[in-house]
């Protein structure tokens, strides 16, 4: 039974530097009291593997289906060594992980943050 509301869904970096820093967030602004999270190192710029693709599009799919996430955060971050590119190449990389992500028609709000130097969440 889904436990709507009470769950929103993070993809992002496996980073441990910007986990708590996201899930305040969501929790803050978002109300929900719990994220799943969904993570791979430099995961913005793994949407060119296919196959890496559709193992997140199936765990996405178990926190939208089973825990009723109504919004999904993609996110990357400043030092990130899984995606040593420039803040500009991550902000594409995040708005092309949104895109793909909002094309698989899931009923939830998709968003992407950045995550700035201060660990500080920038909404895109």
């Amino acid at each position: 039974m889904p436990h709507s509301n009470k769950f929103c869904t993070s993809v992002g970096c496996m980073d441990g530097r910007i986990q708590l820093p996201i899930i305040h967030w969501l929790k803050e602004k978002h109300n929900v009291s719990y994220v799943d999270t969904i993570t791979e190192p430099g995961l913005d710029k793994l949407f060119a593997n296919s196959f890496k693709m559709q193992e997140i599009k199936s765990k996405v799919s178990i926190s939208v289906n089973a825990h009723g996430s109504k919004l999904i955060l993609v996110s990357g971050h400043h030092d990130c060594a899984g995606n040593p590119v420039s803040e500009k190449e991550h902000v594409e990389h995040i708005k092309n992980t949104v895109k793909t992500i909002e094309s698989w028609k899931l009923p939830v709000k998709v968003i992407g943050a950045w995550v700035n130097e201060d660990w500080e969440l920038e909404i895109l």
